[in-house]
Formats: C-alpha cells, sequence, structure tokens
C-alpha cells in the first residue's frame, strides 16, 4: 500500500487509528456546547476562569501576588499562595501561542475546550502505557475505551474547566513515564517523570496519589527480591528532581518534606540507598559479616528513620495526616468531626450501580485484565496491579476518585480484550513441527497426522473459521454496545451545564430554565460595585466570576467558621440573622430554592449540612434536634417545627410562595408536600428580586433605620386600630365604620 513495506504499513496504521481515537475523544466531549453554547460548568471551573483572565490580562507576577478582595469578606484571599495554578498557566500558555500565530480566540474558548483537547492526550498517553504492558494493539484498545469512557468523561466534558481535565493526562503520562524509566533504568526518563510530576503537582491534589504509588511499587520490587541498578536510577532521580521542582509550587511549599502524605516517598529513597551501599560492599566482606551487616543496618535504621517520624511528629515539624486522609480510611470520620467534608456530594462513598454505570463493559474485563499481570508478572505488571488495588478502594469510598481508578480499568480491560482477540484472530493454527522429514515415507506420514488432527478437531476447532467468528463476532457486538452505552451517557447525564437547566414540556419540546445567569445578571446590573451577597458556600465562585460582586465564603472552603456563621444565619431566627449580617455588612442574601418546578438541589435539601456544621462551631445557637419533629421527621408543612419555620432559610424560600397557587396552599413539588398555611412575614429583610421559576430568589437586607420606621409604623397601626376599636358603638359610627 503506497509503495510501503509491511512494517511502515504497521506504523502507519497505528498512527492514523491513534489520531481517529484522540479526534474521538476529544469531538464526544461536545455535547453541551452543540446544544447550549460555549459556557463554564459547574463551580469551581468558574474560579478557574476568573483567576486565568486574571493570568492572562496582567501576567504571571501579578497573578502570584494577587490578592483577591471580592472573596471571603471581609478577610480576602491570597490566591498565588492558596491555588494550584497548573490548569491556569497550561490555558495561558495555549491562547499565548495562538495568539502569537495570529488566532484572535477569547480565553474564554480555551477554557471551555481545554479538558477535551487533553482527552485527546490521555488517549495517547494510555496507548504507550499499555504498550508496556503487553504491545501496541493492546494500548489502541486501552486508548478508545478510555477516550469514551463515562468514569473520565463525567471532568472533561466541554466547560469542565477543573483540575482533573489535565490532571488524569498528566497521571497516566507519569506513569508511563516511570514504567519506562525502570525498565531502561534511566536517569533521562527518570527526569522526564519528575517534570511531568511537577506538572502534575502544580495542577492538582491528586499528585498525592502518585508520590504514594510510585515508591510503594519500589517497595513491593524490594519485596520480592527485585532490586536492581535500574530500579535505584530510577527512583533516586524521579524522587530527588521531583520533590524539588514540586517545592517550587507556592501552596505546595516545603509539605514534600513536612506532611506525612510525603514521608513514604522519603523512607523508599533513604531504603534504596541502604541497600545500595550493602550492595556495594557485598564484595568486601564473607556471608556471615554481610549477613550480620545487613540485618544491623536495616534494624538501625528502621528504628532511627521511625522514631525519628514520630519525634518530628510529636513535635510539630511533621504534620499529622489530614482530615481528607482520615476519611478515606473511615467513611464515618468526616460525617463526625468535619462535616463541610462530608456534604460535599462527590465525597460520599460510591455506590455500586455507579461503578457500572461509568465503566459498563470494563467492569468484568477488568479482573481479567489483573489476572493476566499475575500470571506474567513482570516489574511493569506489579505496577498494574497495585494501582489496580489501591485504586479500586479509594474509588469504593469517595465518588471522586473514580477518576483515578478509570485509566487503569482501561488498561486492563485492554489487556484482556486483546489477550483474546490474539489467540482467536491468529493466522495459523499449532506451531508446526520444524524438524525436516527424513524421508518420501515421512512425509506422506506426517500429512496423513495432520488431516487425522484436522478430522478430530472437527468443524468447531479453535483454529477454524467458524470458532473464531462465534468470538469475535459477539466481541464485536459488545464493545459496539459498549460504545452505545459510553455516547448515552456523556450525552444524557455529563454534558448538561449546572447553571443551565434543561427539561421537556408535556409536548415533548425542550424547555431551557436560565434562573441562575438570570440572577447573577440581575445582580450585576442592578446592585452596587460594593455590595456583599451572603449565600452558602456552594454558589460563591459563581457569584464572583458571573456577578463580579463579593462573597462571604465560596467554594475554597479554608475557614470553617467563617462558613459556619453563614450557617448560623441561615438557621437561626430573622431576628437573630439579622444581628449576624449587620455584623458581617451583608447587603444581599441569595438562597436557591426548587420547589416551584422540581429543581432538587435547592438550600432547603442542603439545609441539615448547614445546621451540622454550624452547630460544630455554635452549639448553644444551633441544635440539630430541634429541626426534627418529635417523630425524627424533616418536614415543611404544617407539621415542621417552629425552630424550622423561624429560620431565615425557611422564611426566604418559602415567602410569597402560595402567590403562586393563587392564594391556595402551596405544593412543593421536590419535597412531594404541601407547605405552611401560616404566611409568612419578613421584617429585617426584603425581597428584591425572584427569577422566572423562582429558582434564585435575592433578598436585601433593611438598615436599621428602615427597620426602625417599619416597626413604629406598624405599632402606631396597631394603636389606632385598638382605640377605635374602644369607641362606643353609636349609630353613626356604625353607619361610617359600614
Amino acid at each position: 500500500m503506497l509503495g510501503l513495506n509491511s512494517s511502515s504499513e504497521t506504523v502507519w496504521l497505528r498512527v492514523t487509528i491513534l489520531s481517529l481515537v484522540a479526534i474521538l475523544a476529544f469531538a464526544s466531549r461536545l455535547f453541551s456546547v452543540l446544544r447550549f453554547e460555549s459556557v463554564i460548568h459547574e463551580f469551581d471551573p468558574w474560579f478557574n476562569y476568573r483567576t486565568t483572565v486574571e493570568l492572562v490580562e496582567n501576567g504571571f507576577y501579578d497573578f502570584v501576588n494577587w490578592f483577591d478582595e471580592l472573596s471571603w469578606y471581609p478577610l480576602g484571599r491570597v490566591v498565588g499562595g492558596t491555588v494550584y495554578p497548573g490548569i491556569m498557566v497550561t490555558a495561558g500558555l495555549i491562547h499565548k501561542f495562538l495568539t502569537t500565530l495570529n488566532f484572535p480566540i477569547h480565553i474564554r474558548e480555551v477554557c471551555v475546550f481545554l479538558a477535551p483537547l487533553f482527552s485527546g492526550f490521555t488517549a495517547i498517553a494510555a496507548y504507550l502505557l499499555t504498550a508496556e504492558m503487553k504491545d501496541p494493539a493492546a494500548g489502541l484498545l486501552a486508548a478508545a475505551f478510555i477516550g469514551i469512557a463515562p468514569g473520565y468523561i463525567s471532568r472533561s466534558v466541554a466547560g469542565s474547566y477543573d483540575n482533573e481535565g489535565i490532571a488524569i493526562f498528566l497521571l497516566v503520562f507519569t506513569f508511563y513515564l516511570w514504567i519506562k524509566a525502570l525498565k531502561l533504568g534511566s536517569a533521562f526518563y527518570g527526569a522526564l517523570t519528575a517534570l511531568f510530576y511537577f506538572w502534575m503537582v502544580s495542577a492538582w491534589g491528586g499528585y498525592v496519589f502518585i508520590i504514594n504509588l510510585i515508591p510503594l511499587h519500589a517497595f513491593a520490587l524490594i519485596l520480592m527480591g527485585r532490586f536492581s541498578t535500574r530500579l535505584y536510577v530510577a527512583y533516586s532521580t524521579f524522587y530527588v528532581i521531583g520533590t524539588l521542582s514540586s517545592m517550587q509550587i507556592p501552596f505546595v511549599g516545603f509539605q514534600p518534606t513536612k506532611t506525612n502524605d510525603h514521608m513514604a516517598a522519603l523512607g523508599i529513597f533513604g531504603l534504596l540507598q541502604i541497600i545500595a551501599f550493602v550492595e556495594m560492599i557485598r564484595t568486601h566482606l564473607s556471608s556471615n559479616q554481610f549477613r550480620s551487616l545487613l540485618t544491623g543496618l536495616v534494624i538501625g535504621f528502621f528504628i532511627i528513620g521511625f522514631g525519628g517520624l514520630v519525634g518530628l511528629t510529636y513535635g510539630g515539624y511533621i504534620a499529622p495526616w489530614t482530615g481528607r486522609f482520615y476519611s478515606l480510611w473511615d467513611t464515618g470520620y468526616a460525617k463526625k468531626y468535619i462535616p463541610i467534608i462530608a456534604s460535599v456530594s462527590e465525597h460520599q462513598p460510591t455506590a455500586w450501580p455507579s461503578f457500572f454505570f461509568d465503566l459498563q463493559l470494563l467492569m468484568p474485563l477488568f479482573p481479567a485484565g489483573v489476572y493476566l499481570c499475575f500470571k506474567e508478572l513482570r516489574d511493569e505488571h506489579v505496577f498494574v496491579i497495585l494501582y489496580a488495588i489501591t485504586a479500586s478502594y479509594f474509588a469504593g469510598v469517595m465518588v471522586r476518585l473514580m477518576l483515578t481508578l478509570t485509566p487503569i480499568v482501561c488498561v486492563a480491560a485492554a489487556l484482556a480484550v486483546s489477550r483474546l482477540l490474539d489467540i482467536y484472530l491468529a493466522n495459523a493454527g499449532p506451531a508446526p513441527v520444524t524438524a525436516a522429514p527424513a524421508t518420501e515415507k515421512d512425509v506422506k506420514s506426517i500429512k496423513e497426522d495432520k488431516k487425522k488432527e484436522k478430522k478430530k478437531e472437527g468443524r468447531f476447532g479453535i483454529w477454524s473459521f467458524d470458532s473464531k467468528l462465534s468470538v469475535v463476532l459477539p466481541i464485536g457486538l459488545v464493545l459496539t454496545v459498549f460504545a452505545w452505552h459510553c455516547t448515552w451517557v456523556t450525552s444524557n447525564a455529563y454534558s448538561s451545564p449546572s447553571i443551565v437547566l434543561a427539561s421537556r414540556g408535556r409536548d415533548g419540546s425542550q424547555v431551557i430554565i436560565d434562573d441562575f445567569r438570570e440572577a447573577y445578571y440581575w445582580l450585576r446590573q442592578n446592585t452596587p460595585e460594593k455590595a456583599k451577597i451572603m449565600a452558602w458556600w456552594d454558589y460563591g465562585y459563581q457569584i464572583t466570576g458571573m456577578s463580579n460582586r463579593t462573597v462571604l465564603v465560596d467554594n475554597n472552603t479554608w475557614n470553617n467558621t467563617h462558613i459556619a456563621t453563614v450557617g448560623k444565619a441561615m438557621a437561626c431566627s430573622e431576628d437573630v440573622a439579622y444581628e449576624v449580617m449587620r455584623k458581617l455588612d451583608v447587603d444581599y442574601v441569595l438562597v436557591i430554592f426548587g420547589g416551584a418546578i422540581g429543581y432538587s438541589g435547592d438550600d432547603i435539601n442542603k439545609f441539615l449540612w448547614m445546621i451540622r456544621i454550624g452547630e460544630g462551631v455554635y452549639p448553644n445557637d444551633i441544635s440539630e434536634r430541634n429541626f426534627f419533629t418529635d417523630r425524627g421527621e424533616y418536614r415543611i408543612d404544617d407539621q415542621a417545627t417552629k425552630t424550622m419555620r423561624d429560620s431565615l432559610l425557611y422564611k426566604m424560600s418559602y415567602y410569597r410562595f402560595n402567590d403562586l397557587f393563587g392564594g391556595k396552599t402551596g405544593y412543593d413539588s421536590v419535597r412531594g408536600s404541601h407547605v405552611s398555611t401560616k404566611p409568612i412575614k419578613l421584617h429585617t429583610i426584603e425581597e428584591a428580586y425572584s427569577t422566572e421559576n423562582y429558582i434564585v430568589r435575592l433578598y436585601q437586607v433593611k438598615k436599621p433605620d428602615n427597620i426602625g420606621r417599619s416597626l413604629s409604623a406598624a405599632s402606631t397601626f396597631g394603636k389606632k386600630r385598638k382605640r377605635r376599636s374602644r369607641k362606643p358603638a353609636s349609630g353613626k359610627a356604625k353607619k361610617g365604620r359600614g
């Protein structure tokens, strides 16, 4: 073909297929752009976009030293020292490169399409990693799997401008470079591993998985008696360069030398130095002397190292494990001690159906691929096994970590399918006898034996056409169904931006619900530039990103006390909440309410977490028990507790709700219950704006003078009514009143 030999044809065919897979990975993530528009999704991406705009407009130096006055009022936030800048710098460099080539593209478009672009790179990285495990054919399968697997698509669709958009590529490619460095014993590949690890550190906090899995792999090889100079060179180069470079990220700083998250890597580095030293002097000592020296060194250094780690941790020089780490080992830890972590939906344990929803066919193929690794058990296969075990556990205890499991599932599944196809797509049967026949009689005997064996094998022998077809055809059909499932999940479950909701009308037509952007635009156009907005922390990034207004708390969640104060204001009575809001200089309060249209992600459903977080800091002011009825029910109707009905959030959510039903009792379609019939009155805040579908409701906090006037007016009006009631019931009076 094209005048090329078979080897060149294979290479070009492989490159073509891999390029098509990368294009497919990019294109399958564009549903949201085609259906809606080029828009940033979710919550965290809005902060990333806002900081990227700051970087592009003002340069890297100003970005690193940027103090954000619109966040965490009145505290503010030092952005450069509290953020992983990798995704912002990556998008900024791409924008700079395209601008240099005279492609006038807005930075927003770069941010929207960054994750789909890197998903194509991830497919290539998966190909390279799997090719090191088996062969290029398996690599192509792994690339195709990860290109369309919903477990990865969920955080890499167009508009999902989050850290994971580039981090999964860096994770897979770093592991590929590590395997390459280990197989070759190359300091060059070890340095490349460190370089991409540095990029990963700058992009995502999940880099801790890399800096613990690679040491675990090295330790496993040592225990298996597979220490070699290749392992020593690869790991030492990676650790030294990777650690020094990662410390250049301001948010990381000296954590690699001062936190327990990184101590395993340091310990394995020290262990490798000891083993290398022992191996060096092995030739200079007798076997008895060597055994005694080895035992003494290992025991002595272990005691010294462990004792030093405990002492430094106890003395406060090394930070202990964080609450997020403990929540990975004890799923109930966060709910008991750090409710703000447990309140995040993606931090919840993963339900079994989620594995099959995100991985489908790959789930039964995954253990088969791991089994094949056990059969060969080369150094790189040990890495796959360790990765599979650890990622499976972490994905089971936290939904978000399905991201780290998906790559190795794709690799292992590709190994299994490739092995099966190798057997049933072989061009020949059993290997022929290589010895040459001595005589013509022997030749005839061999031919007769072959005929008998073929006849014995029958029509459905393992290498017959029918046998191959009976295995390969079902595999092709199952893979086709898998591709259809991935496309359906991507289209229907993972391609709807959270700020633009879509539903179907009674006639089947699509209805777009755009309340979020409507409310944020109203804030931007109708409130003073210095206005302070109080809302639950979920919406902080969106408010600052789309409304350019100051918020009290946002999705960074670094100050639990400040968030608990907002929770207290939402959970307490209107008068108590007003005192809190005045102290915090709040101008407007924003609440999300879905009862009118059936939007389940509203603040009433999140209210218990506000209460729990607030109670953790203000136990004398808030008690979760007071929001439940005597039967332990969480209700919003007439049977709701007085504490519930008096809370600020309840009042703001259901204020004038009955008016939507013509003055009759309103029906909350999310909770499936009628609301309280008692009318709600507000005296410290007033409704400023409610969106078309009542999803976003904005209230303005009254000034103390206005409250005093309104209270005095109400009091005067009440006194006049009382005076009139005391007058004698004369005929004129009756007539006049009539």
